[in-house]
Parts: structure tokens; sequence; C-alpha cells
């Protein structure tokens, strides 16, 4: 037990040093974590955490499944569909192309042309883990180059599946299983996708509503890490990708009046898998390998680069994208990707590969993607050169300018329904499930989940939303509600209501914009209206009406005071 906690003592201390730095230079968190994992890993001098890091990378690659079920809950269908062009067509010519080229490549290194291919498309394949995860942290997904980027490593994430089927036809002495015809595995592969669909579309929503409405925040968990691990599994078993699996259960729930919360759920086990992944990545690094041929290591990382950045700065072009985003691209994904693990461990396996080449394939794909921070940080700054001054770069969000309701109560629908008379784009937040099935029932984009969530905060975007509107009946719940906001997003606008006016100068006292004290307000419409019916001048009442709401209810708080 001494030895486990200073092993995970020696982890923390290197990590959160190293991570501290590389975001202290500009250069992100993926960087710290990689040099973290190159201070700890068995290839470097000094103290190791562990000799097993092939297991390590293993087990942390659930972070990618954690990552693409993540984007998956963002991406719904519809928007899927509008990015097909991109998905099928520039994402096929870029594995294509580029594994062509780069096999060329190989071919002077590896006797049989169609080994060299094969790991040529291997090769071609980026990784999904950092490109998407470095764009998560800049917040740059819902850029053009960033949906770009996207709809590449979806295809990519497609392709894993013929280069599995076609390696063991390139062994010399493959290994058949009997019962594996064609026909099964397709017959298994559908069935597979029915049960993913079947518990992602009527079983699990229901067993959410279920919980939800019992309010048992840990069996909501339960079942949104359930989605996850079984969609991984389903997949898995039907020969097809995790992370593939992930996206497409993520998907399903997009639309779900509980994504939020999902998410809110899923984020911080997606964040601790993923850190550790770029640790084991940084582990994986053999440095007396690369040593023994420095100058033959240089030239396949050099030689490969060069060639897929220059192949997806083309196709962009060709499809379109403007010169900055297809730098950003091209500096983005020229990296290779976590697959090739997979692939050259599968290839050594099937005596496909020897030691040697494995070694150096390893090698290869952990540098390019320990480069890949600094080489997309320089891309960016070589692309805003030819970006024009004030250009939006495609930027597109869909609570960009937009209003978040905390709240589905008799308020917050009136409220609402404005918003929507007026074309103001909104999201309405309630942990009740029935007041969330109410507002999906108007057709209002009302969603399950706990506004004091900061994970759930995060989950929203909030931080491209122009106004936060409270309208719950809780005082203290919003307080602490509009506290929080205040601190963290402190150029939000926030609107809130209040039950009274001691009420309403809590709220205001802890950074509100604007506070409506129910009581009050109601109070001076019903002495409006009574004045009005006993006949008192227009005039006179609204010199009352003045009076009572000079200086925030000033007159109400010396008339109602104990």
């Amino acid at each position: 037990m001494n030895l486990l906690l200073v092993s995970i003592l020696f982890l923390l201390a290197v990590t959160a040093i190293m991570v501290t730095i590389s975001k202290h230079i500009g250069l992100g968190s993926i960087l710290g974590l990689l040099i973290a994992g190159i201070i700890v890993g068995p290839n470097t001098p000094g103290p190791y955490i562990t000799s097993e890091v092939e297991a390590m990378r293993h087990f942390t690659e659930i972070g990618i499944v954690f990552l693409l079920f993540i984007i998956g809950l963002e991406m719904q269908p519809s928007k899927l569909w509008s990015m097909r062009k991109e998905v099928f067509g520039l994402g096929s010519l870029q594995v294509l192309v580029s594994g062509l080229v780069i096999g060329v490549y190989i071919g002077f290194y590896i006797d049989r042309w169609s080994v060299a291919f094969l790991l040529g498309l291997t090769l071609a394949l980026s990784s999904t883990a950092f490109v998407m995860q470095l764009l998560q942290e800049k917040g740059e997904l819902s850029t053009e180059h960033g949906k770009s980027a996207f709809a590449i490593l979806l295809l990519q994430d497609l392709a894993i599946v013929p280069l599995l089927a076609f390696l063991p036809l390139l062994s010399e002495n493959p290994i058949v299983q009997e019962g594996d015809s064609v026909y099964a595995k397709i017959a298994n592969v559908v069935l597979m996708l029915g049960l993913l669909f079947a518990f992602g579309r009527y079983i699990l929503p229901r067993a959410l509503e279920k919980v939800a409405k019992q309010r048992n925040k840990d069996a909501f968990l339960m079942f949104a890490l359930l989605s996850v691990v079984l969609s991984a599994y389903l997949m898995e078993h039907a020969g097809l990708s995790m992370a593939l699996g992930a996206f497409l259960m993520g998907m399903m729930l997009s639309t779900s009046r509980y994504s939020f919360q999902i998410e809110s759920s899923i984020e911080p086990f997606k964040g601790i898998l993923m850190s550790l992944f770029f640790i084991a990545v940084g582990m994986s690094i053999d440095f007396k390998a690369i040593a023994s041929a420095p100058f033959l290591f240089a030239e396949h990382i050099g030689v490969i680069l060069v060639l897929k950045a220059l192949i997806l700065f083309g196709l962009m072009l060709v499809f379109g994208a403007s010169k900055s985003n297809a730098i950003k691209v091209a500096f983005l994904l020229n990296q290779s990707g976590e697959f090739g693990f997979v692939l050259f461990g599968a290839a050594k396996a099937l005596d496909i590969i020897d030691d040697q080449f494995f070694v150096v394939g390893i090698g290869v794909i952990s540098i390019s993607m320990l480069v890949t921070p600094m080489l997309y940080s320089f891309g960016c700054k070589l692309a805003d050169r030819f970006s024009q001054k004030g250009q939006n770069d495609g930027f597109e969000n869909d609570l960009l300018q937009s209003v978040v309701i905390a709240g589905y109560g008799s308020t917050g629908r009136v409220i609402a329904w404005m918003l929507k008379n007026s074309a103001i784009p909104f999201i309405v937040v309630d942990n009740n499930p029935h007041a969330v099935s109410i507002g999906r029932k108007e057709g209002m984009p009302v969603f399950f989940g706990d506004i004091t969530d900061t994970h759930l905060l995060e989950s929203l975007k909030l931080s491209h939303a122009s106004m936060l509107i409270v309208s719950i009946d809780k005082s203290t719940k919003a307080m602490h509600i509009v506290k929080h906001i205040k601190e963290e997003y402190p150029y939000i606008k926030i609107l809130a209501r209040a039950i009274d006016v001691k009420a309403m100068d809590t709220l205001l006292a802890s950074g509100a914009h604007w506070v409506v004290a129910e009581t009050a307000e109601s109070s001076i419409r019903i002495g409006e209206e009574s004045l009005h019916v006993m006949g008192v001048e227009t005039e006179q009442i609204n010199a009352s009406l003045e009076a009572l709401r000079k200086n925030d209810y000033d007159l109400i708080r010396e008339i109602t005071k104990d």
C-alpha cells in the first residue's frame, strides 16, 4: 500500500508541475501530460511508476471512448448529415491519398509492398484523442477548421474496420478461425448495432426518467456510465471501434432532455482517463531505441509529418476551405494516431513486421503526438497571416448571444414564451422531470439538469451565452447560483426573481444585475388597480407607483420593516 501511495504521489506531483508549466507557456495541458509520462515512465533514468506501459495504455484508451461519447452528445444527427460531404468526401480522400503516399515511402524500408501500403494507411490516421482534446481545450470545436478536422477523424474511425480485417490476410502464417464466415461477421455487426440502438433509443431514456423523478443522482450517474461502457463493449464485440460505438450512443442521446446532465456526469471521468492516456503515451516513448538510430527516427517523423500536412492542405483547398483553415487542419492532423499502437502490435503478433520495425513504428507515432501541440500552435500563428483582419473564421455556436433560463415554473414558462415569440435563441434547465416533460410537449428547448452543477454549466457552453435568467422558487438556491455565475462568468448579465424585497437584496448583493421582487410588484399592481377602481386620478397613481419603485423599493422597505 505504501508503494502504491508513493507512486500516486510521484505521478500527481510531476503531472501537476508539468501541466502548469506547459499551460503557462501557452502550449496547453496535453504537452505537459506527455512530458510527465516521459518522466515517470520506465524509459528514462530515475524512478518510474510501472513497467507495464502497454497494459496501462490499453486501459486508459477507455478515455477516448468517453471523449467520443461526449462529442456524440454535442453532435445531433442533423448536424452530422450536413457534414456528409466532408466526412465521406474529404475524409476518404485524406485516408487514401495519405496512405498511398506514405506507403510508397515505407516501401523503401519493407520488402512487401502490400504490407507497406497497409502500414501507410495506418500512419495516415490521425489521433482522435489529441485533436479533439486540443480543440475542446481551445474552444474551437465549432470553428470551420474544427468541424473539418472532426469530419476527417470520424471517417478515420470508420477506416479502422477494413484495416483490421485485411491485416490477417498479409500474414504468411494466418490464424484461421472456424465458423468465422463473412456472413456470420455481418450478422454479428447488425445484431450489435440493433442492441445498441434498442438500448440507447428505448431502454436508457426510460431508466433515466425513472431515476430523475426519484432525484437519485447516484443511479443517474451509473446509468450514464453504463451507456458508455455498454456501447463500447457491443462495438468491440462486433469487431468495430469502441470509440465509434460510444459516438453513436452519444449521438442517439443528443436530442434527449437529459443530454446536458449526462454530459456533466461523464465529464470528470473523461478528464481523468484522457489525462492518464496522454501520460501512458509519454511513457511509451523508448529513448534507447531512438538513440540507437536517431537520424532514421528523425527522417521518418519529418517525412510523415510533412507529407500528411501537404496532402491535408491541398485537399482542404480543393474542398473550398480558406488558406487559413487549410493550414490549421494541416498542422492539426499531420500526426499519427493511437490506432497505430493497436495495428502495429497486431502486425507484430502475426509476424508481418519484426521487433525492430515495431519499436520504430511505436516511436514515430509517439513522437509525432508529442510535437502536435507545438506544431498546431505554430500553424495557428502562420494561418493568422492569411486570414483577413476581423474575419470570424466561420465561428458558430448554438448558444452565441442566447439566453439560459434556470427553472421552468410559471414564471419560466412565460419568459420562455416571450423569448420564443421574439425569435431569441434560448434554452431552459430544470431539475424537475415533470416540468421538463411539460416543456418538451409545449415545444420548448427544456433540458433536465441541476443548474448548480459546475460541469453542467460547462456542458451548456454558458461562456457563450449573453444572459442568465434565474427563475426558481428557492431563494437560497437562487443565491448560490447567482454567486457562482458571477464568479465564473462575470460578463454575463444575470436577471432573477425573488419572493420579497429581502430576498431581492440578497440576490443583488450576490451579483445579480436586476431582480424583480414578486410580492412587492404584486402588491403594487393590486394597489394600482384598487386606486383605479376608486377613481383616483392617473397622475396621482403614477406618482405613487414611482415613489414605491424608486431606488429599488426603498419606500416598501420602510413600510414593511419589522
